[in-house]
């Protein structure tokens, strides 16, 4: 095998493969990255067996050939060489031999034979707006719960159906929806078409695919080896799905209701982060929100306090609640507008407090055009 490539394309496609696999993974094999080169080009892969990633790059190949080697390994190499054409040659004494101007560089081969073949997608597919796909994750995998112990919580649901896609996550506390544009072309149906991608990986996705026009979305396998892929390019991330039912949360959104207010945003958002300074870890900060302001009041160890107001307006009754700051805080961070809407639910259940709704709002009088939904638990405030 001997093959020349451009230095940066090289870089960027070895690290694009290797960003989903883990740190730390129990079977080395895994922690290769499958090189193939043809009269085509290169062809680069990795694979764990929950997720995978294949670039293909333009490369002089002078004989083909397959060969692994460790990914993180190569990946940090390629992007410390200097500037200058690579060549990779395979001696069957001497290993992978790496040269780049004055650079030289021997890596052990892995075993190709013992590496598992990388999943292919043949099921139903659709187009979405990368850009808008990728901000739907930024908005929702942030709520998407980070213990393991309940695996149907750590994942983001995408509901297909007819010219839609709803991307929807939540960790008990709060739940966090974005629809976009979805395009099915001749395929397209108005049956529900689920699928519940784990939150890291999908935020790879809309990191890596987040300027690349559009992205094909495709479903495939069936049992415990149902898969999704992205593709977008020369670029494919393909993800086994979670097994399990995603919690029907959609439904405890409510329909309408007069009863919020709108705040501007960064005004909110400094204030909170300034306040909430004074708490004790995880301890809710109480809001009261009147006709004119909304003000926030903390107190935490130290005998510490803050007190802070922000201009607001209130349609209905006063409320005061409480309310988990960093959960807040990314909510304000994913609505993207000037000013947002806080809604005060209600609940048939008096003795359960209500959630609020968090949503964009172009201007005071104005709500926003972006369909992102944020819906929050209040805590309950012990004074």
């Amino acid at each position: 095998m001997k093959f020349q490539v451009n230095r940066d394309v090289f870089s960027e496609a070895v690290s694009f493969v290797v960003k989903l696999l883990p740190q730390r993974n129990p079977q080395p094999i895994l922690a290769g990255v499958l090189i193939e080169a043809s009269d085509s080009g290169l062809s680069l892969s990795a694979f764990d067996y929950e997720a995978s990633a294949r670039t293909t790059i333009e490369a002089t190949v002078d004989e083909p050939g397959t060969i692994l080697v460790h990914g993180r390994l190569l990946s940090e190499i390629a992007s410390r060489l200097p500037n200058a054409p690579i060549e990779i040659t395979v001696d069957e004494e001497d290993g992978i031999l790496l040269t780049c101007g004055s650079a030289r560089f021997t890596l052990a081969s892995m075993p190709v034979a013992e590496y598992p073949a990388i999943p292919e997608v043949t099921g139903d597919s659709g187009l979405v707006p990368a850009e808008d796909f990728a901000t739907a994750i930024a908005q929702v995998a942030f709520a998407a719960s980070r213990d393991d112990v309940t695996p149907v919580l750590t994942g983001v649901q995408l509901e297909v159906t007819g010219t839609t896609l709803n991307l929807v996550a939540t960790d008990r506390y709060r739940v966090a929806l974005r629809e976009i544009p979805w395009d099915g072309g001749s395929a397209a149906s108005d049956e529900t078409t689920t699928a519940l991608v784990p939150a890291r990986t999908l935020t790879e996705v809309g990191k890596t695919f987040a300027h690349s026009g559009e992205i094909q979305i495709a479903f495939s396998g069936s049992g415990d080896r149902e898969i999704i892929a992205f593709t977008a390019g020369n670029k494919t991330v393909t993800s086994l799905l979670i097994k399990g039912n995603f919690p029907p949360v959609r439904r405890l959104f409510p329909e309408a209701t007069d009863h919020h207010a709108v705040v501007n945003t960064a005004e909110l958002v400094e204030a909170v982060r300034r306040v909430s300074l004074v708490l004790d870890r995880s301890a809710p900060l109480r809001f009261t929100f009147t006709n004119e302001s909304v003000s926030m009041d903390a107190s935490g160890t130290e005998q510490a306090r803050a007190t802070e107001s922000v201009d607001a307006t209130l349609a209905g009754d006063d409320v005061t609640l409480g309310l988990n700051p960093q959960y807040l805080l990314e909510s304000l961070g994913a609505v993207k507008s000037e000013f947002t809407r806080i809604t005060f639910t209600s609940s048939d259940n008096a003795n359960k407090l209500s959630p609020v709704l968090v949503t964009a709002q172009t201007s005071v009088d104005k709500a926003g055009s972006d369909s992102f939904k944020y819906l929050l638990q209040p805590n309950l405030l012990l004074r």
